[in-house]
């Protein structure tokens, strides 16, 4: 595959906003070009294809490497982290399935990144409880969603709503909270150093993309087809009955009753239910098995 020596590389002494300016000349692909690119690299081993393809989405690596810029870590290796992820991506894509590479690439950019953080946090090296791991890389997203914006420690109403939503203590959230405290840094910073760059530019205009919608649709749309494809292609797990229970209960916009759907299948409200959770399990075993196979990051 193509060298990882050969591709654009953040640097202190470079400077971050010249490694943002270069990559930003690197073309987005047409769907038609891309599958063409990974097709001469699955068929061939072609290095060049391999080259095209992880360049032209290192901007969408360095966009989600920006979002992990709250650890007290250096957003440099961060960012290589994050391309580190997405060349696995590229060599294990499979243009034949019908998704972009973007859809895939940002489990492997994401597993990247969280793995660094994990071997670089003292916390976690002296060992931390699955929900810990997720409060961890969770809770700004869930300070944001409530408007816990205060500075310093959080309002005791908040902490108790956040311990609730992740399944952690309330004292966990706290010490978390403490910890990550004062390390964050805001896309609306301004680029500094370097001289290269306009010194009113700010770290998001280097990753917003106003010529294409390509990289800025990446975190939701892609996300999401990936999720849906996951989710039908588990669905095979199941039978007749829990699948239709399981869709009438929690993939309808208003869902059915236990009491119509015991009349339908005339067994009790309790076996209902009852039906509905095992094939709801049996469900999110299936998408983790697939995910993995898939070299995916697990779906939450």
């Amino acid at each position: 595959m193509a060298s990882y020596a050969n591709l654009p590389a953040p640097s202190p002494e470079q400077g971050l906003n010249r490694y943002l300016q270069e990559i930003r000349k690197f073309p987005l692909l047409e769907p038609e070009e891309e599958y063409m690119l990974a097709k001469r690299w699955v068929d061939h081993e072609d290095p060049d294809a391999a080259h095209k393809l992880v360049t032209s989405h290192l901007r969408l690596a360095a966009k989600i490497a920006m979002g992990y810029r709250g650890y007290g870590l250096p957003q440099a290796e961060v960012i290589s982290e994050a391309n580190v992820g997405l060349m696995q991506a590229v060599k294990r894509f499979d243009p034949e399935r019908g998704f972009r590479l973007a859809t895939y690439a940002m489990w492997w950019i994401r597993a990247s990144i969280q793995e660094y953080i994990l071997r670089s946090w003292s916390l976690v090296k002296l060992g931390t409880t699955t929900a810990q791991k997720k409060l961890f890389f969770n809770l700004r997203k869930a300070k944001n969603r409530i408007g816990a914006l205060e500075e310093g420690d959080m309002r005791p109403e908040n902490v108790a709503r956040i311990a609730h939503d992740l399944s952690v203590t309330e004292d966990e959230v706290i010490s978390m909270n403490r910890r990550l405290a004062g390390s964050d840094s805001s896309l609306n910073a301004m680029v500094g150093g370097g001289g290269d760059g306009d010194s009113s530019t700010q770290w998001q205009d280097w990753l917003e993309d106003k010529d294409a919608d390509q990289a800025g649709a990446y975190e939701e749309k892609d996300e999401l087809d990936t999720r849906r494809e996951l989710l039908a292609e588990a669905m095979s797990v199941l039978n007749d009955r829990e699948k239709d229970i399981l869709i009438q209960r929690r993939l309808q916009d208003e869902p059915v009753t236990l009491e119509d759907l015991s009349g339908v299948y005339s067994v009790s409200r309790e076996r209902i239910r009852q039906i509905e959770v095992r094939a709801f399990e049996k469900l999110q075993e299936k998408m983790r098995e697939l995910a993995k196979g898939k070299g995916m990051m697990v779906p939450a």
